[in-house]
């Protein structure tokens, strides 16, 4: 791991130091950085060596092949050397320039911001999503750095995945190349998300699409009259509530739900039209609320090309440095993660208890 402990006017950023004052139980998310470069590069040329020392080698013996060996390794060293003396003049060209030794850096080795996205529901790691993004979109330069979000994700609340696709928008508006990769599945928010790239790859049986809205609200009115049970719900403004747990099921408030549901499934088609121009003419089409393997949704211009994640990453390993940008967990105690536990649980209770029925009862739209 490099570069997650660092100093040098980013610990904020990082997550050290405490939280706001005025909120003590705010507690600042941390990450850290991991070059993953050796894992394809390195890792490949152990499995070589290990190969190697275990085949049967009937050639090795022979005067030709050791020869013809040796040619090679010095070959490959007069290049390396060749290749490092031009390098060192390019540089010493741009210091004498005056260009600024960060920037000589960057432009002799770019990046591939990596992050791994596994998203729930309500997008419980939003916080996390928030600060790699900030960081991709701090540290990364324009038109040479890229970024690349491995997704999954089979979609939620509305509301949680339009932000969390207006995240992944920001790299985009910042001039920075971003390649999402699903390997499993990015459906309904999750291709919300993954949309907003400007290339989607997808392994060939990965699930992708689901343009559409639902929601399930549970009515228990009809219970409560065969019981006896009186329930009051007061509400001012004609539509606060069109259909909720406790209230009368009316045609009106179907209708309306009904049309709040189309109107977000409407701005839903409009993204996806917009993030992906290709769309436009088809969307309607692709819109449906149906799921594709990745094979067919490329036909359909959802995706752009049939990859693995791996893939992907193994074909950019020699010319980029990979950086995840991954959370930083802290290490806890036995007697700490106890406690941790049993208190979790009692907030939980007191939360639940506590809940008003004005927010229980919230319908939920879910894409």
């Amino acid at each position: 791991d490099g570069g997650g402990d660092g100093d040098g006017g980013v610990g904020s950023l990082f997550g050290k130091g405490s939280g706001p004052k005025a909120d003590p139980q705010y507690k600042e998310v941390m990450v850290r950085f991991r070059r993953l470069n050796d894992r394809y590069e390195k890792g490949c040329m152990k499995a070589e060596e290990s190969l190697r020392d275990i085949r049967l080698d009937v050639v090795g013996t022979m005067k030709e092949i050791k020869e013809a060996a040796e040619k090679e390794a010095k070959k490959k060293k007069e290049q390396e050397e060749t290749n490092q003396k031009e390098l060192e003049k390019r540089v010493k060209s741009d210091i004498e320039r005056g260009i600024p030794t960060q920037t000589i850096r960057q432009n002799y080795r770019p990046v591939v911001f990596y992050i791994e996205f596994d998203g729930d529901v309500m997008v419980s790691k939003m916080e996390l999503l928030r600060k790699q993004v900030s960081l991709v979109v701090n540290l990364a330069k324009p038109g040479h750095d890229r970024c690349c979000i491995s997704l999954t994700s089979s979609g939620g609340s509305v509301v949680h995945y339009g932000l969390a696709a207006s995240h992944l928008a920001r790299i985009r508006k910042a001039g920075i190349f971003l390649t999402v990769c699903v390997d499993s599945i990015a459906a309904s928010g999750g291709y919300m998300m993954a949309s907003v790239a400007d290339t989607i790859c997808a392994a060939p049986f990965a699930i992708v699409g689901s343009i559409g809205v639902v929601t399930t609200i549970p009515n228990i009115q009809r219970f409560l009259n065969e019981h006896k049970i009186d329930a009051y719900l007061m509400t001012a403004g004609k539509h606060k509530r069109t259909i909720d747990l406790v209230g009368d099921v009316t045609e009106e408030g179907k209708a309306k739900l009904s049309e709040e549901l189309d109107d977000i499934h409407i701005a839903f088609k409009d993204h996806i039209a917009l993030a992906r121009p290709r769309l436009r003419d088809t969307i309607e089409e692709v819109g449906t609320g149906e799921a594709w393997l990745a094979v067919q949704a490329k036909e359909k211009g959802l995706v752009d090309e049939i990859m693995t994640s791996d893939e992907y990453l193994e074909s950019v390993c020699e010319e980029f440095d990979i950086i995840e940008i991954l959370e930083k967990m802290e290490k806890k105690q036995f007697g700490d993660q106890f406690n941790s536990s049993i208190m979790g649980r009692v907030v939980d209770k007191l939360q639940s208890t506590l809940e008003t029925p004005a927010k229980s009862n919230m319908p939920m739209a879910i894409i």
